[in-house]
């Protein structure tokens, strides 16, 4: 079955896709993915708010063996999604730049996945703003279009404060108020007209 292109895949890229309830997927519930990209081959999102209490970027920087000069700054380490949950990405803000290797998607967000960003974190030349996620949520073709027009996201801007700011555990109705939708109010059925 094909799927009407009715989302425009670059109108997606730096946006947020906001889980609606009755989504069916547990790792996905309540979840707020950052569109890194998006395209007609595909899609690839961090999830922003989902914390991994049981690892500390300190940790993770032992474990990489990568030395730090001094006290490091507190970066959260998030599920970033179920595809290769042991790779890292930065979502960060565009004062750093990695030359070839970060992906800028926005005038606000870059995405960095290669260890000299992590160094740069533990030192003092990394990005003012930074979200380190481990995996990222994937889609094929037109597979996230069909899960938008099935009623699995919504979508709406991403902001500094709303992705890097907020808690963590507000994050999912700090976003559907961005939309003026009360989270009380949602329905796991798709309407049609």
């Amino acid at each position: 079955m094909s799927v009407e292109r009715d989302v425009d895949p670059s109108q997606l890229e730096g946006k947020l896709l906001i889980a609606m309830p009755g989504m069916g997927d547990p790792r996905f519930d309540r979840s707020v993915i950052f569109m890194c990209a998006h395209s007609e081959d595909g899609a690839l999102g961090l999830i922003v708010n989902k914390p991994t209490p049981e690892l500390s970027f300190t940790n993770l920087l032992k474990q990489l063996e990568i030395e730090v000069p001094g006290v490091v700054r507190d970066v959260q380490v998030h599920f970033g999604g179920p595809v290769e949950g042991v790779r890292g990405f930065v979502l960060h803000s565009n004062d750093f730049v990695s030359e070839g290797s970060t992906l800028r998607v926005s005038d606000g967000f870059g995405m960095t996945a290669t260890l000299d960003v992590m160094e740069a974190l533990a030192g003092e030349t990394g990005p003012r703003d930074a979200l380190l996620a481990l995996g990222y949520a994937g889609w094929g073709p037109g597979q996230l279009e069909a899960e938008i027009l099935q009623n699995g996201w919504l979508t709406c801007d991403a902001s500094r404060s709303l992705v890097f700011e907020e808690k963590d555990e507000t994050k999912w109705t700090a976003a559907l108020a961005t939309l003026g939708v009360d989270a009380l109010t949602l329905s796991a059925d798709a309407g049609r007209a």
